[in-house]
């Protein structure tokens, strides 16, 4: 059946995205899987969205069940970024650092991009990740407040499903910066999957728009689509277009716009 055969393609899709975006060992979901292979990503990107569902439930969680212990609230959002981090490898916090390092480092586009692929961290690199994880901590502990645990725990998956949404969209509508790095290795998504990679994440935008009110919901979308917006324009002026340290920084910076958004209104 069409339908059977679908989502069959969608599994297969999302667990490839898993593996790449993730250290979770996810073994061969079905028969057209083949956890051996080099990700397509002009197809299978849509599936990024439903991919950052699969990544964060571990840290979604470990933060609905100490949400209902004494834990403090913010210690709670410390140990579900930290199992999030832990779920990752700190993939896109390291895109951050990496594109903090190389827009404010450098004073030519390939400077930057030479001082982008140097692992090491520089100053701008290592005071992107403080103030950015202080702030993801502490919108996290206001939000475990807010409302109730599990209600904070579907939220923070609403976050990591749509930041990913939008880091499709930027990948797809914007120039590679690198023709031979990581950003077009595997192949770029087109308008089309970026299309898709929407529409799946739409409806994870359900929990949110049942405990929020709807300009908190609203505010924290607009936020999230023009951060990743502003930094895919920033990142063709900087460089001539995305890299995988760009999308990283646009996904962490999305979710961070998406939780202000959201917190800004009571």
């Amino acid at each position: 059946m069409p339908i059977v055969a679908s989502l069959t393609t969608l599994a297969a899709d999302t667990a490839a995205c898993v593996r790449f975006f993730s250290r979770l060992p996810l073994p061969r979901v079905n028969t057209i899987d083949n956890p051996a292979a080099a990700p397509q990503f002009r197809q299978i990107a849509r599936a990024a969205p439903l991919a950052g569902l699969v990544v964060a439930l571990p840290a979604a969680g470990v933060g609905t069940l100490l949400g209902y212990t004494a834990l403090p609230a913010f210690a709670v959002a410390v140990l579900v970024l930290a199992a999030l981090c832990a779920t990752t490898g700190a993939l896109h916090e390291d895109g951050l650092s990496d594109v903090a390092d190389g827009f404010f480092g450098g004073a030519t586009p390939d400077r930057r991009l030479e001082i982008m692929k140097d692992s090491r961290i520089g100053a701008f690199g290592a005071l992107a990740l403080v103030l950015t994880v202080v702030l993801r901590i502490s919108l996290l502990a206001v939000l475990w407040q807010k409302v109730s645990p599990a209600d904070a725990a579907l939220i923070f998956l609403s976050t990591e499903v749509i930041s990913r949404a939008i880091l499709v969209w930027q990948w797809s509508g914007r120039p590679l910066a690198r023709p031979d790095g990581l950003a077009a290795r595997f192949g770029k998504p087109d308008a089309t999957t970026a299309r898709n990679a929407a529409l799946l994440a739409v409806p994870f935008l359900v929990p949110a728009a049942l405990v929020l009110s709807p300009t908190a919901l609203f505010l924290g979308l607009a936020l999230a689509l023009v951060a990743g917006f502003a930094l895919g324009h920033v990142a063709v002026a900087k460089v001539g277009g995305v890299t995988g340290d760009v999308l990283g920084a646009i996904q962490q910076i999305c979710g961070l716009g998406f939780l202000v958004g959201m917190l800004m209104v009571p």
